[in-house]
């Protein structure tokens, strides 16, 4: 059957109408325009994509990676910060020691008790300032959980329209106060690194020398009565040069790399982890070894620290030169036989980590424990189970407007707009 159109409907019945009739029937179309036709024919509707992922029992490897090169032979040096006079020498040549024997004593003078003591203020403010920053971090969560509620109560509840300016007021406002909460968590790990780093200095300063790895002592220029003095590259340099005391060697055969460490990894990296280690040399070979030290006084280039790592190879290994380069990846943890889930797919809110499973078409939020976790990976202790499907992303569409969020960014998303991210899997829609 032919259809009539409306327009030409309204037309026809205008004609011959009086002038009154056509400004009453005008006024109540633009009426039912804006107020009725919404209300008749529906609301807007937005759909919901999640993307999932099934839980699994693996081994969860957390990592770091470094560069540097091969170094020439297999001595390592026995150096301080400190100066003063020599007390007592405790090895001689051809002594064999083991990592962290003493090697001699000595009393400090003025300049170096005064270093000492600076490091040991430095210390203890740089632990201050990571117990400021975890307290700041409890402050921000509470912000960013204040922000989401007036967003999710106010704005979401209304079902506001996305270019409705109270939307994106309080969109924005939480979204800022997110970032400042995840953001601190930066300012811890460094806050820690810089407590470690402030540690070490602290033990540098030392008046005790201590072997810094095992091996036999092959080299020795000092002796009871002998003063080492400063030997400073720089007037701006705290501690000036470190000073060469003496020389382990340590066993022949096994080659060695030295690689730098930024200031968070370093605290990360201790003697004794395993070391997987590429050469351009040798395309398609992958070495294996371990650290066998870090120098913790550290360098400093263009305002950045780095601290060198001595890595040895676990054999002799024919045809490798001095200076050729090594890309190490040191193994700092492993655990087997875990669960382990994206670590997108956790949340975190008030303290505890939250995973959203998905049953029968349905999401529900389980509190869980986390363990380790690594740039992709998440240790799960309890809360899930091996096999269940848990959502790492989330996208939405609201009359034509599409919004995408990531669940692992945001500890209070929910499953309006806003939520979740990350992650790969199945993809399954909803509408509301």
């Amino acid at each position: 059957m032919k259809k009539t159109n409306p327009i030409i409907i309204v037309k026809n019945w205008f004609v011959g109408k009086p002038l009154i009739t056509k400004i009453f029937v005008v006024v109540i179309i633009t009426a039912l325009g804006w107020y009725g036709i919404p209300k008749i024919f529906g609301q807007k509707t937005a759909k919901v994509e999640f993307q999932t992922a099934e839980t699994e029992k693996g081994m969860l490897v957390t990592s770091v990676t470094a560069s540097g090169n091969i170094s020439a032979g297999n001595n390592i040096t026995i150096q301080t910060n400190a100066t003063g006079t020599v007390n007592n020498v405790y090895v001689k040549l051809g002594d064999r020691v083991i990592k962290g024997q003493k090697i001699a004593d000595m009393t400090l003078d003025q300049d170096s008790t005064q270093k000492q003591a600076a490091a040991w203020s430095s210390y203890l403010s740089s632990k201050n300032q990571l117990a400021s920053a975890q307290a700041k971090m409890n402050s921000l969560q509470s912000a960013a959980f204040k922000a989401n509620q007036k967003f999710m109560t106010d704005a979401d509840f209304r079902d506001l329209a996305t270019n409705d300016p109270v939307y994106i007021q309080e969109y924005a406002d939480w979204l800022q106060a997110e970032a400042d909460y995840k953001n601190q968590s930066g300012n811890i790990t460094q806050a820690q690194a810089s407590m470690t780093s402030a540690w070490y200095a602290y033990q540098q300063i030392s008046q005790e020398i201590l072997a810094p790895a095992p091996g036999i002592i092959t080299n020795l220029n000092i002796a009871p009565g002998a003063t080492i003095v400063s030997q400073s590259s720089s007037s701006n340099s705290n501690n000036g040069t470190p000073q060469q005391v003496g020389t382990i060697t340590q066993q022949q055969g096994h080659i060695q790399a030295i690689v730098s460490l930024s200031e968070i990894d370093a605290a990360k990296v201790s003697p004794g982890q395993k070391v997987s280690l590429n050469m351009d040399a040798f395309t398609g070979k992958t070495f294996v070894g371990k650290v066998l030290m870090i120098n913790t006084n550290g360098t400093v280039s263009s305002g950045v620290t780095t601290y060198p790592a001595t890595i040895e190879f676990d054999s002799e290994i024919k045809n490798i030169y001095p200076n050729m380069a090594v890309t190490a990846k040191i193994i700092t943890s492993t655990k087997d036989n875990v669960i382990l889930v994206p670590s997108a797919a956790v949340q975190t809110s008030n303290g505890q980590s939250i995973v959203r499973v998905m049953k029968k078409g349905q999401i529900t939020s389980l509190n869980v424990e986390t363990g380790e976790t690594n740039d992709t990976q998440t240790e799960i202790i309890s809360g899930i189970n091996e096999g269940d499907i848990v959502v790492t992303n989330f996208s939405s569409s609201v009359e034509g407007v599409r919004e995408q969020g990531q669940q692992g960014n945001s500890p209070f998303s929910g499953l309006g707009r806003g939520g979740f991210g990350g992650g790969s899997g199945a993809v399954f829609r909803m509408s509301r």
